[in-house]
Protein backbone atom coordinates (compact mmCIF):
# COMPACT_ATOMS: atom_id res chain seq x y z
CA UNK A 1 0.00 0.00 0.00
CA UNK A 2 1.28 3.51 -0.68
CA UNK A 3 0.40 6.16 1.55
CA UNK A 4 0.77 9.76 0.51
CA UNK A 5 0.76 12.71 3.06
CA UNK A 6 -0.50 15.84 2.67
CA UNK A 7 -0.83 18.76 4.85
CA UNK A 8 -1.51 18.29 8.47
CA UNK A 9 -4.49 15.24 9.20
CA UNK A 10 -4.78 14.26 5.26
CA UNK A 11 -3.49 11.11 3.81
CA UNK A 12 -3.98 9.35 0.75
CA UNK A 13 -3.95 5.47 0.30
CA UNK A 14 -3.57 3.43 -2.31
CA UNK A 15 -3.79 -0.20 -2.94
CA UNK A 16 -4.18 -1.97 -6.52
CA UNK A 17 -7.15 0.24 -8.09
CA UNK A 18 -8.35 1.08 -5.08
CA UNK A 19 -7.33 5.11 -3.47
CA UNK A 20 -9.07 6.40 -0.27
CA UNK A 21 -8.72 9.87 1.72
CA UNK A 22 -8.45 10.11 5.19
CA UNK A 23 -9.53 13.75 6.57
CA UNK A 24 -9.39 16.23 3.65
CA UNK A 25 -9.41 19.39 6.19
CA UNK A 26 -9.04 23.07 5.37
CA UNK A 27 -5.46 22.78 6.40
CA UNK A 28 -5.00 20.80 3.54
CA UNK A 29 -4.91 22.71 -0.18
CA UNK A 30 -5.04 20.60 -2.00
CA UNK A 31 -8.05 18.40 -0.29
CA UNK A 32 -10.41 18.56 -3.66
CA UNK A 33 -8.05 17.20 -5.35
CA UNK A 34 -7.23 14.19 -2.96
CA UNK A 35 -11.13 13.68 -2.77
CA UNK A 36 -11.49 14.29 -6.66
CA UNK A 37 -9.29 11.29 -7.28
CA UNK A 38 -10.70 9.07 -4.35
CA UNK A 39 -12.28 5.72 -4.54
CA UNK A 40 -13.87 6.98 -0.61
CA UNK A 41 -13.14 9.85 1.71
CA UNK A 42 -13.00 8.27 5.67
CA UNK A 43 -13.35 11.67 8.15
CA UNK A 44 -12.53 10.61 11.74
CA UNK A 45 -14.47 13.76 13.59
CA UNK A 46 -16.24 16.57 12.03
CA UNK A 47 -13.34 19.65 13.04
CA UNK A 48 -12.91 21.71 9.88
CA UNK A 49 -8.95 20.81 10.09
CA UNK A 50 -10.08 17.22 9.02
CA UNK A 51 -13.00 18.06 7.52
CA UNK A 52 -13.44 20.21 4.58
CA UNK A 53 -17.43 20.08 4.52
CA UNK A 54 -17.69 22.04 1.04
CA UNK A 55 -15.07 20.17 -0.95
CA UNK A 56 -16.47 16.79 0.50
CA UNK A 57 -20.25 17.98 -0.43
CA UNK A 58 -19.15 19.21 -3.57
CA UNK A 59 -17.47 16.08 -4.33
CA UNK A 60 -20.20 14.31 -3.41
CA UNK A 61 -22.52 16.04 -5.98
CA UNK A 62 -20.33 15.85 -9.08
CA UNK A 63 -19.34 12.23 -8.81
CA UNK A 64 -22.21 9.54 -7.95
CA UNK A 65 -19.94 7.03 -7.42
CA UNK A 66 -18.01 8.61 -4.05
CA UNK A 67 -18.75 6.85 -0.79
CA UNK A 68 -18.11 8.99 2.69
CA UNK A 69 -17.27 7.33 6.06
CA UNK A 70 -17.66 9.44 9.34
CA UNK A 71 -19.18 9.78 12.52
CA UNK A 72 -23.00 11.00 12.98
CA UNK A 73 -21.78 14.47 13.22
CA UNK A 74 -20.10 14.63 9.94
CA UNK A 75 -23.42 12.46 8.37
CA UNK A 76 -25.74 14.83 9.22
CA UNK A 77 -23.78 17.98 8.02
CA UNK A 78 -23.22 16.46 4.22
CA UNK A 79 -26.90 14.15 4.20
CA UNK A 80 -27.27 10.79 3.04
CA UNK A 81 -26.71 11.56 -1.14
CA UNK A 82 -29.27 8.11 -1.86
CA UNK A 83 -26.72 6.29 0.81
CA UNK A 84 -23.15 6.82 -0.15
CA UNK A 85 -22.61 8.86 3.55
CA UNK A 86 -22.03 6.14 5.86
CA UNK A 87 -22.21 6.69 9.60
CA UNK A 88 -19.59 4.36 11.25
CA UNK A 89 -18.59 3.72 15.07
CA UNK A 90 -15.69 1.74 16.87
CA UNK A 91 -16.21 -1.98 16.07
CA UNK A 92 -17.81 -1.58 12.74
CA UNK A 93 -15.62 -3.14 9.58
CA UNK A 94 -16.44 -2.72 6.04
CA UNK A 95 -14.70 -2.71 2.88
CA UNK A 96 -13.56 -0.30 0.12
CA UNK A 97 -12.31 -2.29 -3.15
CA UNK A 98 -9.47 -4.32 -1.85
CA UNK A 99 -8.71 -2.05 1.47
CA UNK A 100 -10.56 -4.03 4.49
CA UNK A 101 -11.03 -1.17 7.14
CA UNK A 102 -12.01 -1.12 10.61
CA UNK A 103 -13.36 1.28 12.90
CA UNK A 104 -11.38 1.98 16.61
CA UNK A 105 -12.00 4.62 19.68
CA UNK A 106 -15.17 7.05 20.47
CA UNK A 107 -14.43 10.60 21.63
CA UNK A 108 -12.26 13.52 20.68
CA UNK A 109 -9.18 14.00 23.16
CA UNK A 110 -10.17 15.91 25.98
CA UNK A 111 -8.75 20.01 25.08
CA UNK A 112 -10.53 21.81 28.10
CA UNK A 113 -13.45 20.97 30.71
CA UNK A 114 -15.06 23.97 29.06
CA UNK A 115 -14.94 22.54 25.36
CA UNK A 116 -17.08 19.56 24.30
CA UNK A 117 -15.20 16.29 23.34
CA UNK A 118 -16.94 15.41 19.81
CA UNK A 119 -16.99 11.56 18.57
CA UNK A 120 -13.63 10.53 17.19
CA UNK A 121 -13.08 7.56 15.58
CA UNK A 122 -9.59 5.89 14.20
CA UNK A 123 -9.40 4.09 11.12
CA UNK A 124 -7.15 0.61 10.51
CA UNK A 125 -6.78 -0.08 7.24
CA UNK A 126 -5.46 -2.92 5.03
CA UNK A 127 -5.29 -5.82 8.18
CA UNK A 128 -3.25 -3.19 10.21
CA UNK A 129 -0.89 -1.81 7.54
CA UNK A 130 -1.99 1.86 8.73
CA UNK A 131 -3.98 3.21 11.56
CA UNK A 132 -5.03 6.88 11.55
CA UNK A 133 -6.86 7.78 14.75
CA UNK A 134 -7.92 11.14 14.16
CA UNK A 135 -7.75 13.58 17.07
CA UNK A 136 -7.66 10.64 19.61
CA UNK A 137 -5.41 8.48 21.16
CA UNK A 138 -7.50 5.22 21.02
CA UNK A 139 -5.80 1.81 21.07
CA UNK A 140 -6.92 -0.51 18.38
CA UNK A 141 -7.40 -3.46 19.95
CA UNK A 142 -5.69 -5.09 16.70
CA UNK A 143 -1.82 -4.77 15.73
CA UNK A 144 -0.62 -1.94 13.94
CA UNK A 145 2.34 -2.17 11.50
CA UNK A 146 2.33 2.15 10.54
CA UNK A 147 1.02 4.43 13.35
CA UNK A 148 -0.44 8.04 11.97
CA UNK A 149 0.95 10.03 15.13
CA UNK A 150 -0.29 13.77 15.42
CA UNK A 151 2.56 15.68 16.87
CA UNK A 152 0.40 18.75 17.57
CA UNK A 153 -3.00 20.64 18.40
CA UNK A 154 -4.72 22.14 21.68
CA UNK A 155 -4.78 18.73 22.66
CA UNK A 156 -1.67 17.04 22.45
CA UNK A 157 0.50 16.15 25.17
CA UNK A 158 4.12 14.77 24.12
CA UNK A 159 3.51 12.25 27.29
CA UNK A 160 0.66 11.10 26.51
CA UNK A 161 1.79 10.54 22.71
CA UNK A 162 4.85 8.49 23.85
CA UNK A 163 2.27 6.59 25.92
CA UNK A 164 0.21 6.02 23.55
CA UNK A 165 3.11 4.82 20.99
CA UNK A 166 4.11 2.61 23.55
CA UNK A 167 0.80 1.37 23.61
CA UNK A 168 0.07 0.68 20.15
CA UNK A 169 3.42 -0.97 19.60
CA UNK A 170 3.72 -0.23 16.21
CA UNK A 171 6.55 -1.05 13.99
CA UNK A 172 6.73 2.58 11.95
CA UNK A 173 5.69 5.50 13.29
CA UNK A 174 4.73 8.80 10.68
CA UNK A 175 3.81 12.45 12.19
CA UNK A 176 0.77 13.78 11.10
CA UNK A 177 -1.20 16.82 12.83
CA UNK A 178 2.39 18.96 12.38
CA UNK A 179 0.66 22.34 11.03
CA UNK A 180 1.02 23.94 14.79
CA UNK A 181 4.45 23.06 15.01
CA UNK A 182 7.55 24.76 13.71
CA UNK A 183 10.59 23.03 12.31
CA UNK A 184 12.68 22.86 15.57
CA UNK A 185 9.49 22.17 16.96
CA UNK A 186 8.97 19.48 14.47
CA UNK A 187 12.41 18.15 15.31
CA UNK A 188 12.47 18.00 18.94
CA UNK A 189 9.51 16.53 19.33
CA UNK A 190 10.96 13.85 17.08
CA UNK A 191 13.67 13.83 18.97
CA UNK A 192 11.80 13.28 22.45
CA UNK A 193 9.43 10.57 20.75
CA UNK A 194 11.59 9.08 18.79
CA UNK A 195 14.22 6.09 18.13
CA UNK A 196 16.68 7.97 20.77
CA UNK A 197 14.01 9.21 23.08
CA UNK A 198 10.96 7.79 24.57
CA UNK A 199 9.67 5.57 22.49
CA UNK A 200 12.40 3.84 20.52
CA UNK A 201 10.98 4.27 17.30
CA UNK A 202 12.12 6.64 14.77
CA UNK A 203 9.36 9.55 13.98
CA UNK A 204 9.35 9.98 10.38
CA UNK A 205 8.71 13.14 9.13
CA UNK A 206 6.64 13.80 5.21
CA UNK A 207 6.77 16.76 3.70
CA UNK A 208 3.13 17.31 1.57
CA UNK A 209 3.76 15.24 -1.92
CA UNK A 210 5.74 12.91 -0.16
CA UNK A 211 5.10 8.87 -0.47
CA UNK A 212 6.24 5.79 1.27
CA UNK A 213 5.33 2.48 0.99
CA UNK A 214 3.29 0.80 3.99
Amino acid sequence: MKLTKHAHACVTLEKDDTRLVVDPGAFTPDAAEAVARAHAVLITHEHFDHFDEQVVAAALQARPELEVYGTAAVAAALGSHGGRVHVVAAGDTFSVGSVPVSVHGHRHARIHPDIPCPDNVGYLLDDGAVHHPGDAYSVPDAPVRTLLLPTSGPWTKLGEAADYVRAVKPERVVEIHELMLSDLGRQSTANLLGENGLTGIPIERLEPGADVQV
